[in-house]
């Protein structure tokens, strides 16, 4: 079975063609402003390379930063009425409390709290007040919002809440897009609530560029079903996708690292991934990232949802080398996707970071001549600093003594030297350049589960198992084949001060494409 793999990153396009565990063809080509030109440039010079028909591509997998970006930057966004249930007990905390005042400004169309909301043991605080919801739905429509985010006290242990509340705001609003806030964050009121209002920001967007990905597919001739990838290494349908669009934040990094783990078979090690304007560096545990164990700030948002634990620092293929009075700084400013007209190898005037690399000798790229006026001190001052800045990430990422296995991934892999302070081995794998696109075409479907269970009420083995179920099934649900579906991580954490010995648990499982036979996990 033939699987692409397509990463859009913003700098560049990369796809690859993988037959089974074999990578048959890779490119790497310029991101587009339109995202779609981009896509379908780098699909078709793969498949072009690969010598294949568009009716043998079995299915598409693509990783995207578009949504990411798109919140950051504020642009594309869809204002958002908020309803919470958890009145009395949470108005001294609105919605949106906590926000950056340019960031609610582009989001914020209303809020209300509302009547609702669950205790720890899943029993209601208050009961629905349904006539209110329709109230305050109506005033919502009455503004002209169309997306909602609904919200709940303790949501995650009983969604009825929330579920209500959306059924009758659907009433009320013909044609809303509500999203539920248990269906994206975990335990944690305002962090929760603020990655729903995220998502419903973002689906009026999200429908606009997963239409563009199945055009580009279409005009390609290609019919695959296309696949999106999500922040923890897994697929979603491309419908899921417009309904889930936060879930792919961080999935650029993500696939990286299983990209990393596909090419050398390292399960357990730190990957750095240095792209054209960051280098994102992570920790491979078991083939999967680790998840970040603390609350993720997204725009200066801060939000609950599942992400990877990622170091970014300015440093890519395209960042700027300034020596200005002495002082010498490299990146964050980076030139991006021009970096093929504006870096002094490739006849621009903008002295970049490749630039140092090729002077150095260490790389082959442009026209060496175009930066041999580069004084040797410039040269070696920098090459220094981008090794250091490096080292210091890997050692930020350690979580104990000594050294450990390094994989280096990414376009920029270039700028890096053949050793790094830290580092047990240090791996650079063929076809790391396109990491990030092999480890979406290698992506498996996940299902995850965060309960509360009671260990004194049924047992801690049978709560464990009742739970590791739910997100088996939930994992075949979202298009795992039920024979390969596993449970690759629990985590339980006790919790103090609450009765019937409870402790939260976290529970996720993987498996490959139910339509496929192959299984391309089996080679990590």
């Amino acid at each position: 079975m033939l699987r692409i793999g397509v990463d859009v990153g913003g700098t560049n396009t990369d796809a690859v063609v993988l037959d089974g565990s074999s990578i048959l063809a890779s490119v790497k080509s310029p991101t587009t402003e339109d995202i779609s030109s981009g896509v379908i440039n780098a699909v078709g010079q793969v498949v072009g390379q690969a010598g294949l028909d568009m009716a043998a591509i079995s299915s598409v997998m693509i990783g995207t930063t578009q949504f990411t970006n798109a919140f950051v930057q504020a642009r594309g966004l869809t204002r958002v009425g908020v309803m919470r249930l958890g009145a009395p007990a949470t108005r001294s905390l609105p919605p949106l409390v906590a926000w950056p005042e340019a960031m609610r400004a582009a989001v914020f169309g209303d809020s209300e709290i509302l009547p609702g909301g669950y205790q720890v043991d899943g029993s209601p605080i208050t009961e629905l007040d349904e006539e209110v919801v329709r109230r305050t739905a109506r005033r919502f429509a009455d503004q002209g919002l169309n997306a909602v985010a609904v919200s709940s006290v303790f949501g995650p242990l009983n969604r009825e809440g929330e579920a209500q509340a959306a059924a009758i705001i659907a009433e009320e609003i013909p044609g809303v897009s509500v999203t539920q806030a248990t269906d994206i964050g975990r335990l944690g009121l305002l962090e929760r609530e603020s990655a729903a209002v995220m998502n419903a920001s973002l689906r009026e967007l999200s429908a606009h560029v997963v239409d563009a990905f199945e055009i580009a597919l279409k005009e390609l001739g290609i019919s695959a079903p296309l696949y999106i990838t999500q922040n923890d290494g897994t697929l979603m349908q491309a419908s899921a996708v417009k309904q889930f669009p936060v879930l792919t934040f961080a999935s650029g990094p993500t696939n990286s690292m299983r990209g990393a783990a596909f090419l050398t078979g390292e399960s357990n090690a730190i990957v750095v991934d240095i792209g054209g304007t960051t280098t994102d560096v992570g920790v491979l545990t078991d083939g999967f990232p680790r998840e970040s164990s603390i609350n993720v700030d997204i725009g200066g948002v801060r939000t609950n949802f599942r992400m990877p634990d990622i170091l970014s620092i300015g440093l890519g293929g395209g960042s700027r080398v300034t020596n200005s009075d002495g002082v010498l700084a490299i990146g964050p400013q980076s030139v991006g996707h021009d970096i093929l007209t504006e870096a002094k190898v490739f006849g621009g005037q903008t002295l970049t970071a490749t630039d140092i690399v090729v002077a150095a000798g260490r790389a082959s790229v442009g026209s060496q001549w175009s930066v041999a006026d580069l004084s040797a001190e410039l040269i070696e001052a920098a090459d220094d600093r981008m090794q250091k800045m490096l080292e210091e990430s890997v050692d930020r990422m350690k979580t104990g003594k000594g050294d450990a296995v390094v994989i280096m991934v990414g376009g920029g892999a270039i700028l890096a030297r053949d050793e790094l302070k830290g580092a047990e081995r240090l791996l650079v794998p063929e076809q790391s350049g396109v990491a990030n696109a092999v480890g979406a075409a290698i992506a498996q479907v996940g299902g995850e589960v965060d309960r509360v269970v009671s260990f004194e009420a049924e047992g801690r083995e049978q709560a464990l198992e009742r739970v590791k179920a739910q997100a088996i099934e939930q994992a075949v649900a979202a298009g795992a084949s039920e024979d390969s579906t596993r449970v690759v991580d629990v985590e339980e954490i006790p919790l103090a001060y609450v009765p019937g010995h409870s402790v939260r648990v976290r529970v996720k499982a993987v498996g490959d494409l139910a339509q496929e036979t192959h299984a391309v996990g089996a080679a990590l």
